[in-house]
């Protein structure tokens, strides 16, 4: 059973909390405590994300802060390196998440073992379609790495079936057509997108749910659909970018941002005990 596996089984009827930090924003030695900073307050996976030129995935937030990171000069190896201090006293799952050039130019293999030996659980690669996964899939199994494959609002029942079938770790629902951002209000279809998704996935992977997700009513309302994840990233970026009273006070806000949404991912009996 893989790490992320296991984090599902120990939460039970909890939802988890994957919060997503960009390595390298503003640069490696603070996205190293922004980490730190979420796991402090209750993350249950991060996931980090590896700077890309060409984000198509990415929204305006997380598009500047791997700006922020490249102007840094952080190369994937950096991001890498990061990961692999963190998990010296961390036990949490760090999910990588990037585009499939950053794996291809120095080899899929050498990428994919030197992520492992980092101490890296899982991948999540939007820009790779289901039909092309054959030899990254291979490889990402001999090293024992989650293949967190991506579901859309669009995504037939027969491609769901497939992507369910090919997904380990959990399968990542994107909640909305677009790019990631934080919104205020989750789109009104979106219960009866993971109830259609949850139909696939019960009892054969975990369901986790990004895209939108910025406060912990829209937590509740995701995990009460059937989700069994709820995925943070762009509230968590944008925090990181207001540094104006220092790094200390951003690190407290992330730390305190994420209690709350973490809080909201426990069942209501839970919280009033």
């Amino acid at each position: 059973m893989s790490e992320i596996s296991r984090v599902f089984e120990r939460l039970g009827g909890e939802g988890a909390l994957i919060a997503y930090v960009m390595g390298g924003d503003p640069d490696i030695a603070t996205s190293a405590r922004v980490i730190e900073a979420v796991i402090a307050g209750g993350a249950d996976i991060v996931e980090v994300g590896i700077p890309f030129s060409d984000p198509m995935a990415d929204g305006r937030s997380i598009q500047a802060a791997a700006v922020r990171s490249l102007s840094s000069g952080t190369k994937p190896g950096d991001v890498l390196r990061m990961v692999a201090a963190v998990k010296k006293d961390h036990r949490t799952p760090i999910v990588i998440m990037t585009y499939f050039n950053i794996l291809y130019s120095p080899g899929l293999e050498k990428f994919l073992s030197e992520a492992k030996r980092s101490g890296v659980d899982g991948l999540i690669i939007p820009d790779l379609p289901l039909d092309e996964t054959g030899e990254y899939s291979r490889l990402a199994k001999k090293y024992g790495l989650d293949i967190i494959l991506l579901a859309a609002p669009t995504t037939t029942p027969e491609r769901m079936k497939s992507l369910v079938s090919h997904s380990s770790g959990f399968l990542y629902l994107v909640s909305l057509l677009g790019v990631t951002g934080a919104r205020s209000e989750l789109k009104g279809g979106t219960g009866d997108l993971i109830r259609f998704a949850k139909r696939f996935t019960k009892g054969r992977i975990p369901l986790g749910v990004g895209f939108g997700i910025s406060k912990p009513d829209h937590v509740r309302t995701v995990l009460e659909s059937g989700a069994d994840a709820v995925i943070v990233g762009s509230s968590i970026v944008n925090k990181v970018a207001a540094r104006e009273k220092g790094d200390e006070a951003m690190l407290r806000d992330v730390e305190n941002y994420v209690r709350s949404m973490k809080a909201a991912t426990k069942p209501a009996h839970a919280s009033k005990t």
